[in-house]
């Protein structure tokens, strides 16, 4: 009897309603900037309430856009700013804002607002978990616009070399709303690159498509357009206003296949061309490339002879850099898991023997190697960090300087913590506004050995 009783009392809980708060609005006072594009609040009953659409210090009335009673934080949107922030601006976009598209965060902030606004969630992040301060971490608590973003403010850095563009069933072309499959049909994107723009996707119907995703290349003329179909949907006859090379991704494995055109584009950096093919990955921002390898480079200080390793190494955009600096007499391994990109990293340091790519997940391909030591390391991870056990391994291998390029702050900071477990502290930290209007970051962290008398 007792075993049927709590059965029931769990059937009862299970089947307790929860009562929606969506669309229930509060005025709140905003708290500070949290890790994510929006700020933090509190209901008068102490519900935390994450806004987007604020600023620190206003007072607004914020509709909540999902959650239930006794959640543990809602998620709103500001729709009445009763006290405006100095930092507030009108949103240039008129995509942005409540309900709207997704894809900026900072629309309505002063441009050198959003980057203390980013530099606020660096500092909260690397405290609490990795519990160091940005004086402990090397680093001024500025974050660096990059060159030409410095714009007035109502003006917005035209810098997205790759849009992906979300189709209504009716062919009409948009974006994506914030946590949302809805869309938002544009008829132009503001912080679109000229040479997104100048395809003009956004002019005609894309019927049966899913997506388009427009890439263009800032090292060369290359224009590629990456098309994936609704299932059954049939390609259309692309007719842009500029010559373009067309992708198409199958719909039964996400596999990337050239329809017309070349299969990939050329991107320059560090004085070298390198190829990325069938869609893959390469920084956005047409002066990110440059922007991270010059931080890697002048916190690694390559000597030649030395030996190094480049982890999550994509198309060999830091491998080529070391090779080139540590010279004939040393050598670079470099890990990455993608076939496509290893395939191109290897076109692209095809006359570096002093290289060698080797495909796989780092944490399963460095312990084969062998490898026991190494002068440096550099390390790319995804966005979610590279992890405990793979920060642990790298611990071991002695390097005298380590490179981490994140774009993360949160996954930045716990893999810093791991990495003081192992024995290493920061030297120093360089933080990159490479998004502008979005609440994205990237940051490039020295790390080296603690020694004994420290």
């Amino acid at each position: 009897m007792q075993s049927e009783s709590k059965a029931s009392k769990g059937t009862d809980a299970q089947a307790a309603p929860q009562i929606s708060l969506v669309g229930t609005e509060y005025e709140v006072e905003v708290g500070p900037v949290a890790h994510g594009g929006h700020c933090i609040a509190r209901t008068s009953e102490g519900q935390v309430l994450f806004v987007r659409h604020t600023l620190p210090g206003e007072k607004v009335i914020a509709r909540v856009t999902d959650g239930h009673e006794g959640a543990r934080f809602l998620r709103a949107d500001a729709v009445t700013i009763l006290d405006p922030s100095k930092d507030r601006v009108e949103a240039p976009c008129p995509f942005s804002g409540p309900g709207k598209c997704g894809g900026c965060d900072w629309q309505h902030a002063k441009p050198g607002a959003q980057r203390r606004l980013k530099g606020d969630v660096v500092a909260e992040q690397l405290l609490r978990l990795a519990g160091l301060t940005p004086e402990e971490a090397g680093w001024d608590g500025t974050v660096m616009p990059a060159e030409g973003d410095k714009l007035p403010a109502g003006q917005v850095p035209q810098w997205r070399t790759r849009v992906q563009y979300a189709i209504t069933p009716d062919g009409t072309v948009g974006l994506r709303k914030h946590r949302s499959h809805d869309i938002q049909p544009v008829d132009h994107c503001m912080i679109a690159s000229p040479g997104v723009s100048e395809l003009g996707i956004e002019k005609r119907e894309w019927p049966g498509m899913a997506s388009v995703e427009a890439i263009a290349a800032t090292g060369s003329h290359d224009r590629q357009v990456v098309l994936t179909p609704t299932p059954g949907g049939r390609l259309p006859l692309v007719e842009l206003d500029k010559p373009v090379s067309v992708l198409r991704v199958h719909e039964k494995d996400g596999s990337v296949h050239k329809v017309h055109g070349r299969a990939f584009v050329r991107e320059r950096a560090d004085g070298r061309t390198y190829r990325v093919g069938m869609g893959g990955f390469w920084q956005i921002h047409p002066q990110a490339a440059d922007t991270l390898m010059r931080a890697v480079m002048q916190g690694l200080m390559p000597r030649k002879g030395e030996t190094a390793l480049d982890l999550y190494c994509g198309v060999g955009l830091f491998a080529g850099s070391v090779a080139e600096r540590v010279g004939d007499q040393g050598a670079v391994l470099g890990i990455e898991s993608g076939k496509r990109a290893v395939e191109d990293a290897r076109h692209n340091l095809a006359s570096m023997p002093n290289v060698r790519i080797e495909q796989g997940k780092v944490e399963s391909v460095l312990p084969r190697t062998g490898i026991t030591e190494t002068d440096l390391i550099v390390l790319d991870p995804p966005r979610a960090g590279a992890g405990k056990q793979t920060v642990k391994h790298l611990s071991t291998l002695g390097a005298r300087r380590i490179a981490y390029v994140a774009c993360d702050p949160a996954a930045l900071a716990r893999d810093l913590a791991y990495f003081a477990e192992g024995g290493y502290k920061v030297r120093t930290l360089r933080v990159f506004d490479l998004f502008p209007m979005t609440h994205h970051v990237e940051c490039v962290a020295i790390l080296e050995p603690v020694k004994k008398d420290d």
